[in-house]
């Protein structure tokens, strides 16, 4: 089985790297020249294989996607003419596994288009932060055909630590979309909460242990509000507020297919619309905390 992995960034890199550990035959890419080049220049002692340019990877049995979003997958697939596109050049009934944040609306037109040329897609968002991604211990949603995800089994396991079925392909990002704007909702209520407790004098370290343990608790309070946010906090849990605002634009732009628009995921979609204009683009997404700040005008965080 010949693997090709496109898209070594934060994410990306540690997840080719833990795969390309079990699974020898596997070349990675990235669409930007600079970063390739330099993956080029110092991964090969290393023993991982970065190719030159993306039609290093034809013939590929495999190729597993980590991109910004459903179109940049679509770009690597079909850019260029009907002898140039990678799709073109990829072996006999292959099967791609978008493992990026896209939308299920994209994802289910890209399995279509493929099914057309034989071939087969499996969409396998992860959950988990680039520590998750470096140690494989990411979560994995995979959607798609039973037999065909199992073929590929020991791809995601090198990967990840939990697997997750979600049913017919698009399903997993689906999911994915869903499970962000829970995040997204659970990490704005616990902003909210800390600036309500500075205002009323409380003290905030107690109030996240009240939090978690009581029924506020939820993976923000437990794994953000101390370690990154409070007492000086780096600011620095390794998903960006650009990349958030992203996602709930993809659950956002559900209510269409679904026929009705959630108010809250509304007004979490519009608030971190709003920070994306606001904060730098190098932004974590924790920072949503100091963008509230500054949207309610009030002394600066504890």
């Amino acid at each position: 089985m010949r693997i090709g992995f496109i898209g070594l960034g934060q994410m990306g890199f540690p997840m080719f790297g833990n795969l390309s550990k079990q699974h020898a035959n596997t070349i990675g890419f990235d669409g930007s020249p600079e970063l390739n080049t330099k993956l080029r220049q110092t991964t090969s002692q290393h023993g991982l294989n970065i190719a030159s340019s993306l039609l290093d990877l034809q013939d590929a049995d495999v190729i597993i996607t980590m991109l910004p979003h459903g179109k940049a997958v679509r770009a690597c697939l079909f850019e260029g003419d009907n002898t140039l596109a990678l799709v073109t050049r990829l072996a006999k009934k292959a099967i791609i596994i978008d493992m990026s944040s896209s939308s299920p609306l994209d994802t289910i037109e890209l399995a279509s288009d493929l099914k057309n040329r034989g071939m087969s897609l499996i969409d396998a968002p992860v959950s988990g932060s680039v520590p998750k991604a470096a140690a494989g211990t990411l979560s994995i949603m995979a959607g798609g055909d039973d037999e065909l995800i199992e073929s590929v089994m020991p791809l995601l396991e090198a990967m990840g630590k939990t697997i997750i079925r979600t049913g017919k392909v698009g399903s997993a990002h689906g999911m994915k979309a869903l499970n962000n704007y829970v995040y997204a909702a659970g990490l704005l209520a616990a902003s909210e909460a800390l600036m309500l407790g500075k205002a009323l004098d409380l003290n905030l370290d107690t109030l996240v242990d009240v939090l978690n343990a009581s029924s506020g608790r939820n993976v923000a309070t437990e794994t953000k509000l101390k370690q990154h946010m409070l007492d000086g906090g780096d600011f620095k849990a390794g998903f960006g507020l650009h990349l958030m605002a992203k996602d709930l634009g993809i659950a956002h732009g559900l209510n269409t297919h679904a026929g009705f628009t959630p108010p809250q995921l509304t007004l979490c979609y519009e608030l971190w619309q709003e920070a994306c204009q606001q904060m730098p683009s190098i932004a974590d997404n924790t920072e949503i905390y100091r963008f509230l700040e500054t949207k309610l005008q009030l002394p600066q965080h504890a």
